[in-house]
């Protein structure tokens, strides 16, 4: 019955978008848009994040840099908190355009780079592994998501429970820092963290589909990019762990 006053008015508009969840109260052709937007970004974050990452995996002497000498130990930690750091100004400047794409670059070429460098030391085998594997998990999991969203299931209440688990996560990694348990907790550490983001691109695509607004589509790019990053990296941690 949700569905039937909502056909009249698209019929009135000259519209037949379907809403996509049950009781959906604005334009579809205008979420719609919005999502497409936010996929496109994503898109051309993805792209990029290959780039730089083939290129630092294929031109050893980056990678040599970075791992063998202390001037490249500092850069590289000074890139692992670059993206975190940027987040920042993005938050005050993500409506300003073109500051919010210029900031989003920064970002995401800075997280490229530490994707590539903890790909330079992998076998091309596991990073194929991780790679296919990233692509399927990502692609069921939106499509899963859109079905459920329009048949009215919500996936809200997964938000506290992700954040708890990231927390544990982050907890599970400090331990193993300071007291490595071996490949075992690696392997571990590894299923966890792709199970939790697993969720994360249910409960963000699910945000994407119902309560974004249209000016957050910055932050809808970067909360699903990083989903996938995680999730790559995580998957990439146990194909590793598994070789060796």
């Amino acid at each position: 019955m949700w569905n039937q006053p909502f056909g009249k008015t698209d019929l009135e508009r000259g519209g037949g978008a379907r809403p996509l969840y049950p009781m959906m109260l604005e334009s579809p052709e205008l979420r719609w848009s919005f999502i497409r937007k936010v996929y496109i970004i994503i898109a051309f974050q993805l792209l990029a994040t290959i780039a730089v990452g083939a290129v630092v995996v294929s031109v050893h002497p980056i990678a040599l840099f970075f791992a063998g000498t202390g001037a490249g130990l500092a850069l590289y930690i000074v890139l692992i908190f670059v993206p975190f750091i940027t987040l920042c100004p993005l938050y005050y400047y993500y409506q300003k355009h073109p500051v919010n794409y210029l900031l989003l670059g920064i970002f995401t070429v800075s997280l490229a780079f530490v994707v590539g460098l903890t790909c330079a030391f992998t076998s091309g085998k596991v990073i194929l592994e991780s790679v296919i594997l990233t692509t399927v998990v990502v692609v069921a999991l939106t499509l899963y998501t859109f079905w459920a969203a329009r048949r009215g299931h919500d996936f809200n209440f997964l938000g506290p429970f992700l954040f708890g688990a990231v927390l544990v996560l982050m907890v599970f990694a400090f331990i193993q820092i300071l007291f490595p348990l071996g490949k075992l907790s690696v392997m571990i550490y590894g299923c966890l963290a792709s199970i939790i983001f697993c969720g994360y691109i249910i409960y963000d695509t699910d945000n994407l589909i119902k309560r974004y607004s249209y000016d957050e589509y910055i932050w809808a790019s970067v909360s699903l990019y990083l989903d996938v990053i995680n999730l790559f990296l995580s998957l990439l941690s146990i194909f590793r762990a598994a070789e060796s």
